[in-house]
């Protein structure tokens, strides 16, 4: 029988976790530590296998508007210019030259761009002849959309820098990240390298081997390929 004078001792309510052994709270710790670190790495690979764009615009009918332009990027359009920020353009031949629009623009993790969102940055370069376009990308906190286009039949009608269908010529569109895997850092090496080079003529073939281009490097093209930097 139960005596009602006796206190009655308060039971804890059970854990709500098991507590863990402190053999294993570094591995835990080093486990969470790891995800943490490698989330944007994971994002950044599924970015690289998902992302709509495309690294060589052009093709379509009429002189300019077929003209080549593209994206010195890995297959994927995906690329990580690392500290340097640098990216490279690849121009293709005609005989009626047209100015190149460039722009980079706020991307979420996903590579979206919200609507409204403003321009990091954006050029208008003059007409010029087949050759190759070293410049600077600006940085961005998560992902950057990069797109490129020539300005054809007398400009864009609505002022919007980013409106690249009523320019007229069909751009070439890729996506800059933070996070670098192999392809990237040779191509990050490459570049660095033709920064050295400004002003003078880098190899057709080294392109075109470089990138994955040799379909598009065809024999019309010259052997040595102009390099200006902006």
């Amino acid at each position: 029988m139960i005596n009602p004078l006796k206190p009655i001792a308060r039971l804890a309510p059970p854990a709500l976790f098991p507590q863990t052994p402190a053999r294993w709270l570094a591995p835990v710790l080093a486990v969470v530590g790891w995800l943490a670190m490698a989330s944007p790495a994971l994002a950044d690979v599924n970015l690289r296998s998902s992302f709509p764009g495309r690294r060589v615009g052009g093709g379509t009918r009429g002189e300019c508007t077929a003209r080549l332009v593209a994206h010195l990027v890995p297959k994927s359009n995906v690329f990580a210019p690392g500290s340097s920020g640098l990216v490279a353009i690849l121009q293709g031949p005609s005989a009626n030259l047209s100015p190149l629009l460039v722009a980079f623009k706020p991307a979420n993790s996903t590579g979206v761009v919200q609507p409204g969102a403003s321009l990091l940055e954006s050029r208008e370069l003059p007409p010029a002849p087949v050759g190759l376009v070293l410049l600077k990308a600006p940085a961005s906190g998560a992902g950057v959309l990069w797109e490129s286009s020539y300005r054809c039949g007398g400009g864009v009608a609505d002022g919007d820098p980013l409106n690249f269908v009523s320019a007229g010529a069909p751009p070439a569109v890729s996506l800059l990240v933070k996070a670098a895997e192999p392809v990237d850092r040779l191509i990050q090496a490459v570049l660095a390298q033709w920064k050295t080079q400004c002003g003078g003529t880098i190899a057709r073939e080294q392109v075109a081997k470089t990138f994955g281009l040799d379909e598009v490097l065809g024999p019309d093209w010259p052997a040595q390929l102009p390099l200006r930097c902006l």
